[in-house]
């Protein structure tokens, strides 16, 4: 095991998979030279050559399309897009291309494609930057999402997404790169997708999330049993594919829920879990499943964000409208 953070999880996969197969490179603006906009990707370029590991112009789509080609050629591209906000720039590459392009081919071409995006709120950043757009995503068929909350999570799931013959979009919560830190397992451990990850035991209510909103759930429950509730909360980990099974027996054993994530309420992921716990769980819930995200607005300037983004206040208040049901 190494202790790392989530920018050193991520830079440790990258660094073993270019080093266990040739094929693997990255691609994108300013990740060679300057080593990304957080300096993930510093020191690449002169350990693996500028050949894997491409500067490219500030044009997103062409960064999703170049990757596109570079895999039906046989690469493994890992692409960063320097802000999830950004992929709206090229969604007409990711949706319409990049994820059709194994079933268009009748599976003849993989798309071995991984694109890096940042994203979520916390950073006082400018407009773009923290939009957590990921439910644009989830209706993408073919495109695989992942949203790890730890440096465990962020390498193995990496390291998994780099491998899956289907395009991976990979979210990293910018908010956590230098905050968290944790036990990292040396060596080679990719995790499964479609497997969530249960980060703390309950009774009385759990809260789903994933991504850097996992961590405001785990503040919420610490405050929660201050006043007598046992809280368990559960990281999603990947959206696409959706750990079904995992999330109907979660909620099961406690039988009420809340979802909590960072995106605008309305149309948010979290909705669709609602709809999925109320087709495969109705008889277990013992009170209706509310959700906290973001407020129905642009996202605002940073000295606004702290009103725009959920809050543990927030989470404790529909927690407790939960657990008096």
């Amino acid at each position: 095991m190494s202790e790392l953070s989530i920018i050193e999880a991520i830079r440790a996969a990258l660094v073993e998979e270019m080093e266990r197969d040739p094929r693997v490179m990255i691609l994108g603006m300013d990740v060679g030279r300057l080593g990304g906009v957080f300096r993930v990707t510093k020191g690449l370029a002169a350990r693996f050559g500028e050949q894997r590991v491409a500067d490219t112009p500030l044009a997103e789509a062409s960064i999703v399309g170049a990757a596109l080609g570079l895999a039906i050629g046989g690469m493994k591209p890992v692409a960063e897009i320097q802000f999830l906000g950004f992929t709206q720039q090229a969604f007409h590459q990711i949706g319409p291309q990049l994820a059709r392009y194994r079933f268009r081919s009748r599976g003849r071409y993989p798309a071995h494609v991984t694109i890096r995006a940042p994203y979520g709120g916390g950073v006082r950043t400018p407009e773009f930057h923290a939009d957590a757009i990921e439910s644009l995503f989830v209706q993408t068929p073919g495109l695989k999402i992942v949203a790890p909350a730890f440096p465990d999570d962020a390498k193995g799931l990496l390291l998994q997404a780099i491998r899956d013959p289907d395009p991976v979009l990979y979210l990293e919560p910018q908010r956590l790169y230098r905050r968290i830190r944790g036990p990292v397992p040396n060596g080679d451990h990719p995790i499964p997708f479609g497997v969530s990850r249960m980060v703390r035991q309950g009774t009385d209510l759990i809260l789903i999330a994933w991504s850097a909103a996992v961590h405001l759930c785990l503040e919420a429950a610490e405050a929660l049993a201050r006043k007598g509730a046992s809280v368990a909360v559960l990281d999603l980990r990947t959206l696409n594919p959706l750990d079904v099974d995992g999330l109907v027996a979660a909620v099961r054993d406690c039988g009420k829920a809340l979802v909590v994530h960072e995106a605008p309420l309305t149309g948010g992921f979290g909705a669709e879990i609602v709809a999925t716990l109320q087709e495969e769980a109705y008889g277990d819930l013992d009170a209706p499943i509310l959700r906290v995200g973001s407020r129905d607005t642009p996202y605002p300037p940073g000295a606004l964000e702290d009103h725009f983004l959920p809050t543990v206040a927030r989470v404790v208040a529909a927690a407790w409208a939960t657990l008096e049901y």
